[in-house]
């Protein structure tokens, strides 16, 4: 990342915390005895901000800085608010597209998604604060700088987010192989939000149940999935096909 988007020093970085800044990770110096660094993990905690202990190698390239052992990584992007996002599409738009990624912790894949969901009109795109790609450099670069041009909301927990849109009248359609019926046999033109899994674990049980709708995309092949920026594309594009107006 730039130096413009990181925070270093101890008091910096307590008070970044303190007025809840967009910070995506946090590396402390392992093995420090400082009593500071467990103050600035507590307060990580709370805003759920990913800390990792690492040795001083990774401190070498802020070498020239006072770091004190800590470092933070902050947004390149700005984060929408859920709630207001999401009533001010609902307000506006009879059949919104919101996108949930549950898991998705590759940044090329992200910025793909995000470059896709960008030209396929999704509304916003909804992730969570731990266990999710960062926006990064990496990301935007593959996003082809959709990243600056969608809402992108980060959310303590997804399952909070999927209550309140089914409660604002979302149904929510899991992309899943763990059903029969395909996406082309769904109803995608409604207010909708799409919840793609993560590359490994696919879609955990706790959401998947949630789900309104699940679909699959048929696989002729050997290879049992798709990866999940290419299978996001793919039906965001049936989603787009259905929404589409018909002579």
């Amino acid at each position: 990342m730039e130096d413009s988007h990181i925070i270093f020093g101890i008091h910096s970085v307590v008070e970044a915390l303190k007025q809840n800044k967009d910070i995506e990770k946090i590396n402390l110096l392992k093995d420090s005895d400082n009593p500071k660094l467990k103050e600035i993990e507590g307060l990580a905690k709370q805003q759920t901000v990913k800390v990792s202990y690492v040795p001083i190698q990774k401190f070498k390239k802020f070498e020239n800085l006072n770091h004190q052992g800590v470092i933070a990584y902050t947004s390149q992007i700005e984060y929408k608010e859920f709630e207001s996002t999401v009533e001010a599409v609902l307000e506006t738009k009879a059949a919104p597209l919101f996108l949930l990624l549950d898991g998705v912790t590759d940044v090329r894949n992200l910025g793909a998604i995000l470059r896709t969901a960008e030209c396929t009109g999704v509304d916003a795109v909804i992730l969570p604060k731990s266990g999710s790609a960062q926006v990064n450099n990496e990301t935007i670069k593959t996003s082809a700088g959709a990243a600056f041009n969608i809402s992108i909301c980060k959310v303590d927990h997804l399952k909070d987010a999927i209550f309140y849109l089914k409660s604002s009248g979302v149904e929510l359609v899991a992309a899943t192989e763990k059903t029969e019926d395909s996406i082309y046999d769904l109803n995608l033109n409604k207010p909708l939000a799409i919840v793609m899994g993560g590359e490994g674990e696919g879609i955990q049980p706790s959401i998947l149940k949630l789900a309104d709708q699940r679909g699959k995309l048929p696989l002729l092949g050997d290879i049992e999935s798709l990866n999940v920026s290419v299978a996001c594309g793919v039906i965001l594009y049936e989603t787009l096909r259905q929404r589409l107006p018909r002579d």
